[in-house]
């Protein structure tokens, strides 16, 4: 059974638009605009890397194949990253790095001839490599840096012998879920099977963590995901054209090693809904539906079926889900999902979810959830392929465009508008890794096939626009 675009309409009428979450004031833009409030026209870069607006500023913090505190390289293809506070007022940022199998050793942080791989503690290597085959070169570092001073302070290995780590998210409790995007098992090169979780404790110091894969997290193509505070529950996305939305609900909060249940989203009475409306819209934007949460087995997957079993038992698929970040106004909590391919444009679509009050509780099938198509342009010169995103302090949502190669970092202001906040002048590969820094004073982002590290300043926030 599909909803019609007729029902949903219908039920528009009962929607209320006075948006509350994020700072937006209005929800549901079918058909967005370029904003009148901005930071301004983009100004070209002399260097030739990136256009700001009048009055920013950036700095290139790290580059792919520098030498790094504790002695190894910095890897290439910088992904998803998130900020922690540090001591002293120092910002910890920890940053993924989504190498794929059969990466060039070069681009890896043991040194072309792997010289430097005798200098990590093996217990350390989630997968150390079969056949004589190096171990896989993807994982996280971490980056110390003075906002006041706007310098490096260090940067240091932090997960080592993973596989393309691609994004993720922070927890409350201080560390950095890193996320697999890809699923692969034991054998040939690999000594161990692929696409799982690891948690990476924000330290301004230390060896790499210890590697343990967050199993019952699920095994499936993981892109990023977002803790709610005062459950500990985490969201998942899938990037694949049919993937799910999921959510792990923690044995003990806060302790995700310990287990817990894995949860798929699913529309409350459409059994099986297809959010991606690739054939037209059967959602419109600003129509909230009610979902429910469907429980998964079986969740270590080896044949890579989870979302197939998912869909079976009425899970709603979706078109890439990529980047989820978590806010929210008036107490009201909220999450924002970028899935990459939606829409009958295949252009990309923002979601929001927003828990019930009894998020994971008995009650909440009398108070459920709810989600809404936030955004679709269809519309590639207005946003092109959403991926990584996070909320700005003052409430606008900042999104990462991955599309043909001419990419822009873009903002939603609270009026649902669109502005363009920068300019890849490369164009030669998407921007990730979008954060602030706890202080706010400071923006980092990814260029990734540049393998850059960038640290953005100026007049932040909606006074300036």
């Amino acid at each position: 059974m599909t909803i019609s675009r007729r029902r949903f309409l219908g039920s528009a009428a009962a929607i209320s638009f006075g948006f509350t979450g994020l700072g937006c004031a209005r929800t549901g833009i079918s058909a967005p605009q370029v904003a009148d409030r901005s930071f301004g026209p983009l100004v070209d870069d002399p260097e030739g890397i990136i256009a700001l607006p009048e009055g920013f500023s950036y700095r290139v913090i790290s580059r792919k194949g520098e030498e790094m505190s504790d002695g190894f390289f910095v890897p290439h293809r910088h992904d998803g990253m998130a900020t922690f506070p540090g001591p002293d007022g120092l910002t910890i940022l920890v940053r993924n790095h989504e190498a794929n199998p059969g990466d060039d050793p070069t681009d890896g942080a043991f040194g072309p001839d792997l010289a430097l791989l005798d200098r990590l503690d093996p217990s350390r290597l989630y997968d150390s490599g079969a056949g004589g085959a190096p171990p896989p070169f993807g994982g996280t570092t971490t980056l110390v840096y003075d906002t006041v001073n706007q310098r490096l302070v260090s940067h240091h290995l932090s997960l080592a012998g993973t596989l393309v780590n691609c994004a993720g998210g922070a927890t409350p409790w201080g560390s950095w879920i890193s996320c697999e995007e890809i699923v692969a098992s034991a054998g040939g090169p690999l000594a161990e099977a692929h696409g799982y979780n690891f948690e990476v404790p924000a330290r301004t110091s230390g060896p790499p963590v210890n590697p343990v894969p967050l199993r019952a997290m699920g095994r499936f193509m993981h892109e990023a995901v977002a803790v709610h505070p005062s459950t500990g529950i985490v969201y998942q996305t899938e990037d694949l054209t049919d993937g799910l939305l999921y959510r792990f609900l923690p044995d003990v909060p806060g302790e995700l090693h310990r287990g817990g249940r894995l949860q798929a989203l699913a529309v409350r009475g459409e059994p099986g809904f297809d959010t991606r409306n690739f054939d037209g819209r059967e959602l419109e934007p600003g129509v909230q539906v009610e979902v429910e949460w469907v429980d998964m087995d079986g969740v270590d997957s080896p044949d890579d079926d989870l979302r197939y079993r998912g869909r079976d038992t009425g899970a709603a698929v979706f078109a890439r889900g990529e980047g989820i970040f978590y806010g929210e106004r008036d107490r009201v909590p909220e999450f924002y999902i970028a899935c990459t391919n939606g829409g009958e444009a295949r252009k990309g679509q923002i979601w929001r979810y927003r828990p019930s009050p009894d998020e994971a509780q008995p009650e909440e099938r009398d108070r459920p959830g709810e989600l809404e198509l936030f955004i679709e342009p269809n519309d590639g010169t207005i946003i092109e392929n959403a991926d990584n995103l996070c909320v700005a302090p003052w409430g606008d949502i900042i999104v990462c465009e991955d599309g043909t190669g001419d990419d822009y970092l873009l903002g939603i202001t609270p009026e649902g508008e669109i502005y363009k906040l920068a300019h890849n002048l490369n164009g030669n590969g998407e921007f990730a890794g979008a954060c602030f820094s706890p202080d706010g004073s400071t923006f980092f982002v990814n260029m990734q096939a540049d393998g850059w590290t960038l640290a953005i300043t100026g007049p932040w926030g909606p006074s300036a626009g």
